[in-house]
């Protein structure tokens, strides 16, 4: 293997000394060829520089590389530059050029990007935080998110404000662009002086003359350099020049990136191929991932052609291979110093804008080969063969350069235009990202409305990189500025090309030329996808309609609307199907690549419509043209066909025969609905009432206009009604998505739109007869008799009751839906309210729900802000939930029941709604249709449909059939759709009745032709004598209020046409009537609502009469009852209140304890249901539990855990650092129960890992397993043992004295025992055993076998949870599990309490109740499980913290410092009754040991509280007289100081330190009295059972304190200076007051989450400064916040995960078990999500504390909206943490989604 070419450091240690760039420049200067001479220069120096080798370079080896790049190479540069030293030269620059107009700020990856929602010109303008906070647009509404992707123009979001976007890296702030706003341009930073300088005078004139001419030179040297270098293809030499002076045999083994391998392949290919590790492995594939090629192997050639061939054998299997090159190191040398060129370029010219002038002259300038020779044009068609680091750098210098000069952005937009095409193609093949194509800089040019296009897409789509890293990309970049936009639009004919480049990729067609999808690869699917791009960039061209038009751009633009609808041409009819019948369709047809285009093209056939509206020629030459395609792709429609002649009601129309149940029918009608638009707007703006004469109307043939649209919706009616079901899947997701708000506005809505064109202009009873032929109904209505009309059709009953519904709702909808601008004489805002009014009377609904149901327009918006406040009111959220707007109730009136953007569940919900409604307001429930708006005058004819002899006979029809209970030929929804229709055109005579003038008649005569015979088929009366009879048919008592309203309304119309016959009727005379009508409603109503009253009045009458003779009949029993209520009445009365005891009387501890009454608990298995009393010797019964290591508390989360088997834990820090909580959900089973639960539990765990291999929502194997009744994660079982015995008031109680010294002495004998039993012989002479202590006594273990079970049971888990061991029974350290896991969960309660300011009895929830009472009985119990010996060691080092035990072979106690003192308590007091159980004197009482331990205790945390006392700021001393406890604390700390001098501060206020003794004790005392309570049963006093006044004294004396504290000092101050004077010469107090160990403070501040921003887009921007730790620098792809500690990680990526317990994790779950012990809590900032993760398998997302305007989150920053902190729901989160209920909220979410149980959490 060859050595590195490299010079080592001290070979360039010597150069640094040596090299001077000063003298180097002027060298350089005085030559004759500049070029030459730098080429040497760079030859000689740049591969001692820059050859690495193939290791990773030291952090220190690559700081000395920069030093020398920029000393060597780049200095050099600088000088020749300026002429001199560079600071000083750069200086005068910056001050020379002048403020800058443009902010041109480039975004990084993550960066939020605000975009104002009134002002942009559209969606792709945007500002940087910086210029946006100091703009006008901040104050208006606005979008604000990360930026994603580089299709920012500069411009990300659009009309209508401000809207919060984020970069994803590339693109710049729009700041001082003036096409960019429509208001507003600049902020007040970029605010130009002097405008008309900035525009008339040329930068490069304010520059230096010598600077100028140095500064073409140089420019020209080095990009010519980089460009030769980035375009070098081959792998052994290096251009002219740049040969090194001496040649080695070095090479580089570079793999290249691409998108079509995985992670997985490549690190398994490299371990393969160069034998590295999996960590090298991955680290090579992330680099290759973020820089697009990485270095694998160096050495000889022979080297590094070895791990190429291995690479390409291992990837070339399923796929093309992985891109590797071997190449010689000086060429990558050369190569590394091209790019790094390329940002001095871009930093150089950022000082002035005449250099940046200078080098865009530069860049442009053509070659001496002619056409596409500029460097400028050698990169751009260059840009699919570069890797994607080389595009990166050079596409942010095009950014900072030619996009920045207003002058040269039009150039290089021609530029870009006319190698379009290719460059599109090329990115069309490449694997890569659009984002690292040039293609993507469109957006910067084509919005700007003006570029070789066509060249640049064909690379792309040969390209396999993702559009973002592709040139084509910066078309977001161009596209977008309207000017340039439409002045490439004349000039280019860009319209044109990029349709035709779009076209041309898409070659599959099939023998019509229609586009044909269903034999595509995935290798066509994948460019199908990057095709799509084109659509992109096209509508980022349409994006801003002109406001002028000149002649040429009316001439290009009708050429490029005459190829789109070419385009148009070969979608119409495409993907046809035809109905599956007998068998079922074998294989799905392709159907999505079809919606797929029709959903991208939606907005820019919208906006082609929104251009030709613009100017009547355009849009009367657009409809010539559109009516020319269509009759072209309906040539051949009729041909074939058999005509038909169809008569009814006296009417007869000629038609050929079509059934779309028989033959091909497509869905796909874009040129026939790009007609309907432009008819629609031809009657808008009134084109075709002024302008007759241009327009072709008279070739419309009105029948083949409503063909295609007509066959489309009679396939979904019989999709439907079920007749299409052997066609699969496919067809109903195709009938979907055609209502689908995504795509019915060019759908749908449109076919509707052509039904009433084509109504409008055909007699109506004709366009009835041709939708009864098409929906196979003909005969239905036409035969003689209709009882037979089923025997003449192939469909069952069902389904042709649901066609003649399916025939009603589309007349309906034909007649009614006149909301639309040009139909109806309405504004587009009459539409939005609308439709928002519909969606509101389904129910309340959120913000983001009523957006999702309305379409967007190009901008993105739908205008709902505009009209919801006049429609809606809104309602704020609560904790949980959103906010949601609730219609106004004035305006419930404009309801539709047939509303045409309805689904039927849409509107089964609404009239259930609504009619409840009415009920509700004591309203009858008739929903009849709302008065429409009138039609415009071309569509004013749709009317007479309502009252057509065909609908007329249609309806007598369908009434006919109704009064027919048991005929089963009708439903009740087609009756309904037959009143609606009566109900409308009632409602249309009304209005022209009330409209009319006086001299006219009205033509409209419904009602009159209603009250005539029909002329159905057979006999009937007429529609009105029909109703009539309905009326009162019992049956139909649904629709009787509907037929109600409709007779009255016939009966007002009467009344009103013979009262002013010849006149104009007023509204308020025409409601008249309809008032009258209401109020005999109103009577009627309250006589039946008074007979209802009676009605129950009788009932209720009756049922008492009933019960009064039950009682009379059972006198016996009732009366026994009563007594014993009586009975039990006086003994409560009588008795001592024991809810509300005195203070004085209760007491929780110690001899005088009161409490501990023999009381029976009964309770229930929640398994077996049966009822058991806990027992000692009883069955075992257990509460199912959850135990979880904890940092809730921690003051230390930084302490270094030693090694679990060699820790012991009996000692807890006072820090807190890591502690085992337990939990539980209060469920209660029998232990055998329990265990038969969980063995099948583990047997069908057993089972589904044979079946699925992966993580459930619990670990059986950890033991843990889900409530049987509430699904709560549990691990483990607590037993339940009885209550604690009442005191033995016999035993004399012992002073403090007495007690230690017999304890010292029985602990002595102890010792000498166990020392006897384990080394055989006494060491030395036997001490005394007190009278009565028994050492070698066995005490009785007063348990059952099965309590006991369960009492090692909990104990194993809380060892083997608590250290994160195996379970060992032997282990001295499980009982001390036990206890510690009861002590912090009653630290961690007190904490949660004392925060919410909750008393400290009576306010835990009754799980947390039963939690805590059998945790502490069972720690008080566990002893008995353990060996006796062991846990009297443990009592007898725990004494030896307070006392001094005569023990010589105990180690050194720690210091009172290091201890907790309530752990120190529990432990005490739990293991005490191992020592008293020996005690068979009698004379000894255990209360009265556990109230020594209490008070000597207590005096130890006092001490501990003043040695950490801090003076703090002098504050007001309390004025008056010094307290006894102000006076002895004084005392106290004054001994404290005698023992350790210096070490504490002199405090002279006695008031000071009581107070900081007093809050310093209460928690520890708050904890002690909830321990003692549980473990004693002692019911407490009342003042704790509130948060009022006293409770200090009441806490001290249900203590058995003093309220002094100090007293118990100074009451045993003899006994207790000895032991203080040992406390305080302990040698670690000293280290630790003198900062040599971590001193906590009392109280212990609650941890609380961090603070977070108010403002969401200040995270956001925290976020994308953060760089990943391990990649050098790059910025993190999902930078993730722990909301515990703060830490930023980089989270889901290969470059941070690190090995935890033996395997790969990421960032977050590693951070989990160093900052919360396996429980973390995340905000994941650019998802804007919580993440909950436990351990390594579970977690889960959580909705995040961050909420809009409209109080709703946004997950994954989709709706831009601005986000800011709602403090409830933090605290909620917050609160979840603290009672440690992460985990439980884990199991739940898993448990109801079960995809969260498949994500591997480990990786995030």
């Amino acid at each position: 293997m060859a050595e590195p070419s490299r010079d080592p450091p001290s070979a360039l240690s010597a150069d640094f000394m040596s090299f001077s760039p000063g003298d180097t420049a002027s060298r350089w200067l005085a030559c004759a060829d500049l070029q030459q001479e730098v080429y040497r220069h760079l030859a000689e120096y740049v591969p001692r520089v820059l050859c690495q080798g193939g290791g990773v370079a030291e952090q220190r080896e690559e700081q000395r590389e920069e030093l020398a790049l920029q000393l060597l190479l780049l200095a050099p540069l600088e000088w020749l530059l300026l002429g001199g030293e560079p600071a000083a030269g750069l200086a005068l620059l910056q001050q020379g050029g002048g403020a800058a107009a443009l902010c041109g700020h480039v975004f990084k990856v993550g960066e939020p990007t605000y975009s104002c929602r009134e002002c942009a010109a559209d969606p792709t303008c945007v500002l940087c935080m910086q210029c946006f906070l100091a703009s006008a647009h901040c104050h208006h509404r606005y979008r604000v998110s990360p930026t994603r992707t580089r299709t920012i123009r500069t411009r990300l979001t659009g009309p209508l404000c401000p809207q919060m976007t984020t970069s994803g890296g590339g693109g710049f702030c729009d700041c001082g662009d003036a096409e960019a706003w429509k208001t507003g341009p600049s902020c007040q930073n970029h605010t130009p002086a002097n405008r008309n300088r900035e525009t008339e005078e040329d930068p490069v004139s304010l520059l230096p003359p010598a600077v100028e001419e140095r500064s073409y030179s140089i420019f020209s040297i080095i990009l010519q350099y980089a460009v030769d270098l980035l375009t070098w293809e081959q792998e052994d030499q290096l251009p002219a020049g740049l040969e090194p002076p001496q040649r080695s045999d070095s090479y580089y083994c570079m793999l290249f990136n691409d998108e079509a391998h995985t992670y997985e392949q490549v690190i398994y290919t490299l371990q393969k191929a160069v034998s590295c590790s999996q960590k090298e492995a991955v680290s090579f594939a992330t680099t290759v991932d973020r820089d697009g090629r990485k270095s694998v192997r160096f050495g000889d050639h022979q080297f590094c052609e070895q791990a190429k061939a291995v690479i390409v054998r291992s990837t070339s299997r399923q796929s093309k291979p992985l891109r590797v090159q071997v190449m010689h190191s000086a060429l990558v040398a050369h190569q590394c110093f091209a790019l790094k060129a390329l940002s001095w370029l871009g930093q150089i010219i950022q000082y002035s804008d005449g250099l940046r002038r200078v080098l865009c002259q530069v860049g442009l300038r053509p070659g001496p080969e002619g056409e596409n020779s500029s460097l400028v044009d050698r990169l751009m068609l260059n840009d699919s063969k570069m890797w994607k680091g080389a595009r990166n750098v050079y596409h942010q210098l095009l950014m900072n350069s030619l996009l920045m000069d207003r002058k040269f952005k039009k150039l290089f937009a021609i530029r870009f235009a006319k190698n379009y095409r290719r460059l599109q193609t090329d990115f069309m093949e490449d694997d890569h990202d659009r984002l690292v194509s040039v293609t993507a800089l469109s957006v910067q040019l084509f919005t700007v409305p003006t570029v070789n296009y066509e060249r640049l897409q064909s690379d792309f789509i040969r390209d396999d990189h993702d559009r973002q890293f592709s040139v084509t990309d910066l078309s977001v970049q161009i596209f977008t500025v309207p000017s340039l936009a439409r002045m490439l639009m004349v000039e280019e004919n860009l319209m044109m090309t990029i349709i035709r480049t779009f076209v041309d990729q898409l070659r599959h067609r099939d023998a019509q030329g229609r586009f044909q999808f269903d034999r595509y690869t995935a290798q066509q699917a994948f460019k199908f996808g990057r095709v799509q791009s084109l659509i992109g960039d096209l509508k980022y061209v349409l994006i801003s309609p002109p406001p002028q038009w000149s002649q040429q751009l009316r001439t290009k633009f009708l050429d490029g609307f005459e190829a789109f609808l070419d385009l148009l041409r070969c979608m119409q009819g495409m993907d046809p199907v035809v109905r599956q019948v007998g068998q079922h369709i074998e294989m799905e047809p392709e159907w999505e690549a079809a919606f797929t285009l029709q959903m991208k093209l939606t907005h820019i056939i919208t906006m082609m419509q929104e251009w030709c509206s613009t100017d009547e020629h355009i849009l009367i030459e657009a409809y010539k043209k559109c009516l020319s395609a269509l009759s072209q792709c309906q040539s051949d429609l009729p041909d074939g066909e058999q005509p038909i002649s169809l008569s009814l009601a006296g009417h007869a129309v000629d038609t050929f025969r079509y059934q779309v149940s028989q033959e091909k029918v497509s869905i796909h009608l874009p040129v026939c609905r790009l007609l309907a638009g432009l008819h629609v707007l031809l009657s808008r703006t009134e084109v075709a009432s002024r302008l007759p004469e241009q327009l072709p109307l008279g070739e419309l043939s009105p029948h083949l206009l409503i063909e295609l649209p007509l066959r489309c919706l009679v396939l979904c009616a019989q999709v439907h009604a079920g007749m299409w079901r052997r066609n699969g899947f496919s067809l109903i997701n195709q009938i979907y998505y055609y209502h689908n708000v995504k795509c019915r506005v060019e759908m749908f809505d449109k076919d509707l739109a052509m039904l009433q064109v084509g109504a409008s202009m055909m007699d109506p009873n004709h366009f009835l007869m041709i939708v009864l032929s098409r929906f196979e109904l003909f005969h239905t209505f036409s035969a003689a008799d209709l009882r037979r009309r089923y025997r003449e059709t192939n469909k069952d009953l069902a389904q042709q009751n649901t066609l003649i519904e399916e025939m009603l709702h589309l007349v309906i909808m034909v007649v009614g839906e006149r909301y639309v601008p040009g139909v109806g004489q309405v504004e587009p805002l009459d539409e939005v309210r609308r439709e928002i009014l519909h969606q509101l009377c389904i129910r309340p609904m959120a913000h983001s729900e009523l957006v999702k149901s309305l379409p967007e327009n190009g901008n993105k918006e739908t205008g709902l802000e505009r009209v919801i406040d006049s429609i809606a009111s809104f309602r704020k959220p609560g904790v949980t939930g959103r906010g949601l707007y609730e219609l106004r109730p004035e305006w419930s009136r404009h309801f539709d029941l047939y509303f045409h953007h309805y689904s039927r569940a849409d509107q089964s919900k609404a009239e259930e709604a609504q009619r409840k409604l009415r009920r509700q307001n004591g309203e009858d429930t008739a929903l009849p249709p709302p008065r429409p708006p009138p039609l415009c005058p071309p569509f004013a004819s749709l009317v007479n449909l309502l009252q057509s002899d065909v609908l007329l006979a249609l309806e007598g029809a369908v009434l006919q059939w109704a009064g027919e209970p048991s005929g089963g030929g009708w439903t009740e929804s087609m009756l309904q759709r037959v009143l609606h229709l009566v109900a409308m055109a009632l409602l249309e005579e009304q209005q022209q009745l009330e409209s009319s003038g006086g001299d006219e008649d009205v033509s409209f005569t419904f009602s009159s032709k209603i009250t005539r015979p029909g002329e159905a088929p057979s006999t009937s009366g007429s529609v009105l004598a029909l109703l009539e009879n309905l009326q009162s048919a019992p049956h139909l008592e649904v629709h009787k209020d509907m037929i109600t309203w409709i007779l009255k309304m016939v009966g007002n119309i009467k009344t009103t046409r013979e009262r002013t016959y010849g006149s104009s009727v007023s509204v308020s005379h025409g409601r008249r009537p309809e008032e009258t009508v209401r109020d005999k409603d109103k009577a009627e109503r309250k006589r039946k609502a008074e007979m209802a009253r009676l009605r129950r009045e009788k009932v209720m009458a009756q049922m008492s009469e009933m019960q009064k003779h039950f009682i009379n009949e059972n006198k016996e029993l009732f009366q026994q009852s009563m007594e014993e209520l009586e009975a039990a009445a006086a003994t409560a009365e009588h008795s001592p209140p024991s809810s509300e005891p005195t203070c004085a009387a209760q007491i929780c501890v110690g001899p005088r304890r009161v409490g501990g009454a023999e009381r029976r608990q009964l309770v229930t298995c929640i398994l077996c249901q049966e009822e058991q009393e806990v027992r000692g010797h009883g069955r075992a019964m257990v509460l199912a539990a959850f135990i979880q290591r904890s940092t809730v508390l921690s003051k230390n989360r930084s302490r270094c855990v030693p090694d679990p088997e060699r820790l012991d834990p009996l000692f807890v820090h006072p820090d807190l650092s890591v502690g085992v909580h337990t939990a539980s959900c209060g469920h209660i089973m029998h232990a055998t129960c329990w265990q038969r639960y969980f063995e099948a539990v583990q047997q069908k765990e057993q089972r589904r890992q044979q079946r699925l291999r992966g993580h459930t929502s619990y670990d059986v194997e950890n033991g843990e397993f889900l409530c049987p009744l509430c699904e709560c994660l549990s691990n483990t079982v607590i037993p339940l043992l009885p209550h604690a015995c009442s005191p033995d008031r016999s035993v004399e109680h012992l002073c403090l004295e007495t007690w230690l010294k017999r304890t010292n002495q029985q602990a002595a004998a102890l010792d000498s025992t166990h020392r006897k039993q384990s080394y055989g012989a006494a060491q030395q002479a036997e001490p005394a055993v007190p009278d009565g202590f028994g050492v070698g006594f066995v005490p009785q273990n007063p348990f059952s076998s099965g309590v006991g079970e369960m009492i090692n049971t909990f104990s194993m888990s809380a060892y083997k949870v608590g250290l994160k061991v195996n379970p060992n029974e032997q282990d001295p350290r499980v009982p001390v599990l036990s206890w510690s896991t009861c002590a912090y969960t009653m630290q961690s309660i007190e904490r949660l309490l004392m925060d919410e300011k909750k008393p400290l009895f009576g306010s835990l929830p009754c799980r947390q109740n039963d939690c805590l009472s059998s945790l502490t009985r069972f720690s008080s119990a566990c002893w008995t499980a353990a060996p006796i010996r062991t846990v009297q060691n443990h009592f007898i080092r725990l004494l030896s913290v307070l006392v001094l035990v005569p023990d010589s072979q105990l180690e050194d106690p720690p210091c009172i410092l290091d201890v907790d003192m309530f752990h120190l308590l529990v432990y005490s007091v739990l293991s005490s009754s191992s020592l008293h159980s020996l005690d068979q004197s009698g004379r000894s009482s255990v209360d009265s040991a556990h109230l020594h331990l209490l008070h000597l205790v207590t005096v130890a945390h006092l001490v501990q509280v003043l040695l950490t006392f801090t003076a703090g700021e002098p504050s007001m001393d309390q004025d008056g007289e010094e307290s006894e406890e102000e006076r002895l604390t004084c005392q106290l700390y004054g001994r404290l100081r005698d023992h350790l001098g210096r070490c504490l501060p002199d405090v002279s206020s006695g008031w000071r330190l009581w107070r900081c003794v007093r809050a310093g004790v209460l928690p520890f005392l708050r904890t002690a009295a909830l321990f003692f309570h549980y473990m004693n049963s002692a019911s407490p006093p009342a003042d704790l059972l509130g948060t009022g006044p006293g409770q200090w004294e009441a806490l001290c004396s249900y203590l058995s304190l003093p309220s002094n504290l100090l007293l118990l000092y100074q009451n045993h101050r003899t006994l207790l200076e000895p032991l203080i004077h040992r406390w305080c010469c302990h040698p670690g107090v000293g280290q630790v007051l003198r900062g040599g160990g971590v001193l906590v403070r009392f109280p212990r501040e609650s941890n609380r989450l961090i603070d977070l921003p108010e403002d969401y887009s200040i995270l956001i921007n925290q976020a994308s400064s953060f760089t990943c730790p391990r990649s050098g620098g790059d910025k993190s792809r999902a930078p993730t916040l722990c909301l515990v500690c703060g830490c930023m990680l980089c989270s889901q990526s290969y470059c941070c995960q690190t090995e935890v317990e033996g395997e790969d994790v990421g960032a977050c779950t590693a951070h989990t078990f160093t900052c919360g012990a396996g429980i973390g809590l995340f905000l994941r900032v650019r998802e804007s999500q919580v993440l909950f993760v436990a351990g390594k398998t579970k977690g889960c997302f959580y909705p995040p504390p961050y909420l809009d305007d409209y109080g709703e989150t946004d997950p994954g920053l989709k709706r831009g909206n601005p986000l800011h902190l709602c403090s409830e729901r933090y605290q909620k989160i917050e609160r979840l943490w603290r009672q440690h209920g992460i985990a439980e909220v884990i199991g739940h979410a898993q448990e109801a989604n079960q995809t969260l149980v498949a994500i591997d959490w480990q990786h995030l």
